[in-house]
């Protein structure tokens, strides 16, 4: 009889430990600020294709939004868990009470950049005086990232011409020699390089160092789903540290993901090459938040009249994700 009753709690222990092992993966939606296929979200879906979210025990679905400001918003009125903006967004929208934080940061440079025609004459920021360039929108952060890199050389946003020409406008007008310059992410200028156009990017140590790209969640969030959002952030991190450490491989599987660039992998390697040099490199560890930099960033938008008033930094993001120990 005592044979019995230890088979059967052996089986009961048996099975628990199975239906353990075989949990349903948590589902999460996870907001963008354009599709998902795009170049830009490149270590979004790199995480995906190669499974990382899989391992957390993850099933993700990716919704793209009208933009990072409207990522944060549906974020901070509670209709998604997290999303991906720009590090500059908690500051704009924390000031108009959106309870919104940066969780991590892709990168420790910059997501903006200004290319110049290689044959403009343009080395530098004051060279910009008396040229057209074009940017996406006005109210865009590469743009007010620009206005940053003008005031540093003196210069303001009177003493050139500015265009405001939309996402595909900004990179099309400068390939097609209609403008001397232009100011954007990495993605734009590769796409202007793309359509055959030969460029310099001017030395981003001289303008205006905007925060790269960020995930974000609400307060409510990083206080009930702490651990769900630590997994989101280690995968999602896993995609930038395959595009850091072997762009080539990197550009492979993006076009294994999303098959319309296939073909166009030595195009993918390139931009990758650029976030690797200008927007990731120098951060440890990956996803970190620098307050100093969070600061300078905030005093650009006070000072430019974005947003009335400065906040505690501590309202701003945190690191609690990205500095605690792997489990």
């Amino acid at each position: 009889m005592n044979k019995i009753f230890t088979l059967i709690a052996s089986l009961f222990v048996a099975c628990s430990t199975a239906g353990v092992a075989h949990a349903a993966p948590e589902e999460v939606n996870y907001l963008l600020p354009v599709p998902a296929t795009s170049l830009a979200m490149a270590p979004w879906m790199l995480a995906q294709y190669k499974g990382y979210y899989a391992q957390e025990n993850l099933k993700v679905t990716f919704v793209a939004a009208k933009g990072g400001v409207d990522v944060a918003k549906q974020i901070g009125a509670g209709n998604a868990l997290i999303g991906g903006s720009i590090g500059d967004t908690p500051i704009i929208l924390r000031a108009n009470g959106v309870p919104i934080k940066g969780i991590a940061l892709l990168g420790a440079g910059t997501l903006t950049l200004t290319a110049v025609h290689q044959d403009s004459g343009i080395q530098n920021m004051k060279g910009l005086r008396g040229k057209t360039l074009t940017v996406m929108s006005y109210a865009d952060g590469t743009y007010y990232s620009l206005l940053g890199g003008l005031k540093k050389a003196g210069l303001t946003k009177d003493d050139l011409s500015i265009q405001a020409a939309g996402p595909a406008g900004v990179w099309q007008l400068f390939a097609a020699g209609k403008s001397q310059a232009m100011t954007g992410g990495a993605d734009f200028i590769n796409y202007a390089i793309d359509a055959g156009a030969k460029i310099n990017i001017l030395p981003p140590e001289e303008g205006f160092r905007s925060m790269a790209q960020a995930i974000l969640a609400s307060d409510d969030a990083i206080r009930t789903h702490p651990e769900l959002l630590r997994k989101l952030v280690r995968a999602t991190l896993r995609g930038m540290n395959d595009i850091m450490t072997n762009p080539k491989e990197a550009a492979r599987a993006f076009a294994l993901a999303v098959p319309s660039y296939t073909g166009k992998e030595a195009s993918i390697e390139n931009f990758f090459g650029m976030l690797q040099k200008y927007t990731y490199a120098g951060q440890s560890p990956l996803g970190r938040i620098d307050a100093k930099r969070m600061e300078e960033v905030q005093n650009l938008y006070v000072s430019e009249g974005i947003v009335a008033r400065k906040l505690p930094l501590d309202e701003l993001f945190t690191n609690q994700f990205v500095d605690a120990p792997a489990k």
